[in-house]
């Protein structure tokens, strides 16, 4: 690859805009709800699938119920999407306010 054609490619990368917002797993056997903040939500979904089907999942809660009743029983949404300009910017605060946002709208939702 030219020098040009990465350069290009680089630049891309950077400024591209990640989908961001507060991601949910819910058991449908138990109506539990998870919620944490992401960066990158189709990353966090694939990441936090493989960890969870390696049974090597921080929540282990979450973990017990996945082991328990299995991947097809738990939806996986993108409860809030956060909107923002410029995608160099660490946006981290906003998102964990989006999802106190969140967790005060769903009392039994916990932090995943």
């Amino acid at each position: 690859m030219d020098k040009g054609r990465r350069k290009e490619l680089i630049e891309m990368y950077k400024n591209r805009k990640p989908e961001m917002g507060v991601i949910s797993y819910r058991c449908k056997a138990t109506g539990n709800v998870f919620l944490g903040i992401s960066k990158e939500t189709r990353a966090d979904f694939n990441s936090n699938n493989f960890k969870l089907n390696a049974k090597l999942h921080p929540n282990k809660h979450l973990q017990e119920l996945w082991n328990k009743y299995g991947a097809d029983s738990f939806e996986m949404n993108v409860v809030k999407f956060l909107e923002y300009e410029e995608p160099g910017d660490d946006h981290t605060e906003e998102l964990e306010l989006l999802l106190e946002i969140c967790l005060s709208e769903d009392p039994d939702a916990v932090k995943l």
